[in-house]
């Protein structure tokens, strides 16, 4: 079996879905929305800054999920997907995951948003393998706390650790786009690493290794 990984937000879609969805909650008044809205920009800057504390911005980002029924969370979501995902998906990439599954790829994305952001997002690229974040569920409903480890920066190495042992299978050949510095730990460690419209570091170290550099947007 020959992966081929991918990144979601910023490589996949031309956006971040997690502040995509800070932004929709705020715009439906679905949270308080002065302090929701400073706080979801800062966590965005942390990240894009490689300083995120991945399990203070969880906590905060499942806490709009705690105690509503799935059947509320699933109304809001293809309202999300309708007005903010949409309008960012890339026909470049839908075109880059075709050409790997032709090749027979199996394709996987491994991504540091929560599952039931990306989940949806995943399924409608046509990706079967999802590796993302975890909210812990009881009796069916969020309850605000996160889940095992994160997939993120070198959690995303932990977790496809796991999940190629689940699986009895390797690395061995596969390939993984990324736009972000916070997946080095990961684009290191792939025979085929790419980087996809990335930021200053990742460019940077792409071109000091000789890692192809592209643009799906």
């Amino acid at each position: 079996m020959t992966l081929a990984i991918f990144d979601l937000d910023n490589t996949l879609i031309g956006g971040d879905s997690d502040n995509l969805w800070g932004q929709f909650l705020c715009e439906q008044h679905l949270v308080e929305t002065t302090d929701y809205a400073q706080r979801n920009d800062q966590f965005y800057a942390d990240y894009q800054a490689g300083q995120l504390d991945i399990d203070a911005y969880l906590r905060f980002a499942l806490s709009a999920l705690k105690g509503h029924s799935p059947r509320q969370l699933k109304d809001w979501h293809l309202a999300f997907m309708a007005s903010k995902i949409t309008p960012i998906m890339l026909p470049k990439a839908a075109a880059l995951i075709d050409d790997h599954r032709q090749r027979g790829h199996e394709l996987l994305v491994i991504t540091a948003t929560n599952r039931f952001i990306t989940e949806p997002i995943v399924q409608s690229l046509g990706i079967q393998n999802l590796i993302a974040s975890e909210g812990e569920i009881i009796d069916g409903r969020y309850t605000g706390e996160p889940s095992g480890v994160p997939s993120y920066h070198r959690g995303k190495v932990t977790r496809l650790y796991e999940w190629l042992h689940e699986r009895q299978a390797s690395l061995d050949g596969a390939w993984f786009y990324s736009d972000s510095r916070n997946d080095l730990p990961l684009l290191e460690l792939i025979d085929h690493p790419v980087a996809v419209d990335p930021d200053d570091v990742l460019r940077a170290r792409a071109i000091e290794l000789e890692w192809p550099v592209i643009s799906l947007r």
